[in-house]
């Protein structure tokens, strides 16, 4: 079946933590799978923030053939939403923008910056999609290249601008060409727009309308 690149990008951006698997150091040829925080950049490639000391840390610097799980965290496992990524994850050195975006999804993590942890970021090459019982396929990495991104600068400024009209209990934490990520009252969420926009402009408009409508 035809796998669309917006609906596993949704996917991505609502996981609050991902289960990541590298190649294990210590038992040569088994995969190494732990729990891990997980934001994605804003070419939606997963990053991670981890400890130097942590065990898929030494995995990772040694080999960085990975792979990643995801999962809606509602409902049966065996039809709900979920997809499996197969990429590189390597060291990152993160802008001043890049780390405010991380933070912004997990506040907690600004004590760890002055710790041991590092930045990895994941470069996807293939997906594994599965949106329900006979709804599954593959997605190569030229599919997943191709899909539209914005400057994180220019995020930051949308950010700013669609928060003075923000009521209750919504708080931003990103916009994209598919969507936008907030919490209510403190649970993560996400809406996404009906076609992906073209523009910074065109992100503000449909951010703005989809806001609104969740504020009355």
């Amino acid at each position: 079946m035809k796998i669309s690149i917006a609906e596993i990008i949704s996917l991505l951006h609502t996981a609050d933590h991902a289960t990541l698997a590298t190649q294990s150091l210590q038992l040569r040829g088994y995969p190494y799978a732990t729990v891990v925080p997980c934001v994605v950049d804003e070419m939606h490639r997963p990053i991670f923030l981890v400890s130097q000391l942590a065990e898929h840390t030494k995995n990772l610097l040694a080999d960085a053939r990975t792979s990643l799980s995801v999962m809606r965290a509602e409902g049966n496992a065996q039809t709900t939403a979920r997809l499996t990524l197969l990429g590189d994850t390597e060291r990152l050195e993160p802008s001043p923008e890049m780390i405010a975006r991380y933070l912004r999804y997990h506040p907690d993590a600004e004590q760890y910056l002055a710790l041991d942890f590092t930045f990895f970021r994941m470069q996807p090459q293939r997906v594994r999609f599965i949106g329900g019982i006979g709804r599954m396929g593959w997605l190569e990495s030229e599919y997943w290249c191709g899909s539209p991104g914005i400057p994180l600068a220019e995020e930051a400024f949308l950010l700013q601008d669609l928060a003075k009209n923000l009521h209750g209990e919504i708080r931003l934490l990103g916009v994209d060409c598919h969507g936008v990520d907030y919490t209510v009252n403190g649970h993560r969420a996400r809406s996404d727009f009906n076609t992906p926009a073209s523009s910074a402009e065109e992100i503000g408009t449909l951010a703005a309308e989809l806001l609104t409508g969740l504020a009355q």
